[in-house]
């Protein structure tokens, strides 16, 4: 009945709306609620309550604060000498360093927001005093950030994690060889662009093995992170919720013993920071449960994997279809609120045509954060074009080429399952199929 599908067509009114996302959700989950007259009202606050009492979700507040210390403790400076070394005599040597100090930084912020508004107020105004174009250098900023998105520990991958009840160790150890891969295609793009325009290298050759061994010791208690969270969760050290209470303590023992640049002052700011990132994230959360009793009481998951799987019973076009919806979807919705949304969704209609969660979860992922860049409403996209002050129409022209190497680099982690695999079937053997 149409009448089922109000608070979901409500919900794509709001977002058009641009209503901020957690309201846009609370409201379309009320209004079915108040029109459905047989489910009492309190059981959307019991939904909504219930969604914060989670262990696994303990792990967001952990790892931003973590970044939110770590930013602080000034890594920013130490990871761009360190990319200055390494990519630093390369035509467009200050977009290429841009994609470098994103690779650096992801297993450290957690957070592709983050990183775009880090990465646009540290790079971009010194793209801009070197000629490159504003527009540019809003888009490498942001399609940057994306890297974020994949290598541990990332927000999203907990949260798909959380939602899918996938081990969110096999999903991080997952992330490592596609985001380095969105690295690559951003490189070369870049590469590509840069020798068009004449974006000059800052160095006439490379820095030599000295300096970058000297910049590479430099930072690495910072490099160090990433490794000490795989390791400790493949070894069964702490669990990946764990592993982000023992990054924080780590990360005020690095900041403050090791750079010295971290006070016990600075913690209230810091923490003050962390509950406000961290807040917004959960509103949502919060708010997609409600929504998600919604879709369980009308049976809208079964309906659309009947729908589904009417089309083409095939894992891979099946795939390729949801690839397809979610660029549509995620040129509308954003990236987080999609995820919680469409995880329950899918996960099940693929599980049964032996599609791997793992590989389903780091292409969800991948396709929603890549959608954060995307106009009219990636979120990434916003911030670094507010920083560079750049419209959206010049924007859009910049990024075309990324998107169509990034979307490159979704087909095939799409049509090549192992890409995302082997790393965690080699650390934790296979598990699935």
């Amino acid at each position: 009945m149409l009448a089922d599908w109000i608070p979901s067509l409500l919900m794509l009114v709001l977002f058009a709306l641009e209503t901020p996302i957690a309201f846009a959700i609370a409201i379309s989950a009320l209004s079915f609620f108040l029109l459905d007259g047989e489910v009492p009202l309190n059981i959307m606050v019991q939904k909504m309550v219930s969604a914060t009492d989670s262990y696994p979700l303990l792990a967001i507040p952990f790892f931003v604060l973590a970044g939110a210390i770590m930013n602080k403790a000034g890594i920013t400076h130490r990871l761009l000498a360190l990319a200055d070394a390494m990519v630093g005599h390369m035509t467009g040597a200050l977009a290429q360093m841009c994609t470098v100090l994103a690779t650096l930084l992801g297993g450290l912020t957690a957070s592709s927001s983050a990183d775009a508004a880090m990465l646009a107020k540290v790079l971009g105004p010194e793209m801009v005093k070197a000629n490159y174009s504003p527009a540019f250098a809003a888009v490498i900023t942001s399609c940057s950030a994306i890297i974020a998105s994949l290598i541990p520990p990332s927000i999203g991958l907990i949260i798909y994690g959380y939602v899918a009840d996938v081990s969110v160790g096999r999903l991080f150890i997952g992330g490592i060889v596609p985001g380095l891969l969105i690295a690559a295609s951003l490189m070369v793009v870049t590469w590509i662009i840069s020798k068009k325009r004449g974006y000059l290298p800052l160095r006439t050759r490379f820095a030599g093995m000295a300096e970058l061994g000297r910049t590479f010791r430099e930072a690495l208690w910072a490099l160090s992170i990433p490794v000490f969270i795989i390791v400790g969760i493949r070894y069964g050290i702490f669990t990946p919720t764990e592993a982000g209470a023992m990054t924080v303590l780590y990360v005020i023992l690095v900041g403050m013993y090791a750079y010295k640049s971290l006070k016990l002052a600075d913690l209230p700011r810091i923490m003050k920071e962390t509950a406000l990132d961290t807040s917004s994230v959960m509103l949502m959360i919060c708010a997609a449960s409600a929504f998600g009793f919604y879709l369980a009481w009308e049976r809208i998951p079964p309906q659309m994997a009947a729908w589904l799987v009417s089309l083409t019973r095939d894992p891979v076009i099946l795939l390729l279809l949801i690839n397809v919806l979610l660029i549509v979807l995620g040129t509308a919705v954003e990236g987080t609120s999609a995820l919680i949304i469409l995880t329950p969704i899918f996960v099940p209609i693929l599980v049964k045509l032996n599609v791997d969660p793992v590989h389903f979860g780091i292409v969800l992922v991948t396709n929603l954060t890549i959608a954060g860049v995307t106009p009219p409403v990636g979120q990434m996209m916003f911030i670094s074009s507010q920083v560079m002050r750049v419209p959206m129409e010049d924007y859009t022209m910049e990024v075309l080429p990324f998107l169509g190497a990034m979307l490159g680099v979704l087909l095939l982690l799409t049509l090549f399952p192992q890409i995302t695999l082997w790393l965690p079937d080699l650390m934790y053997g296979k598990s699935f199929g």
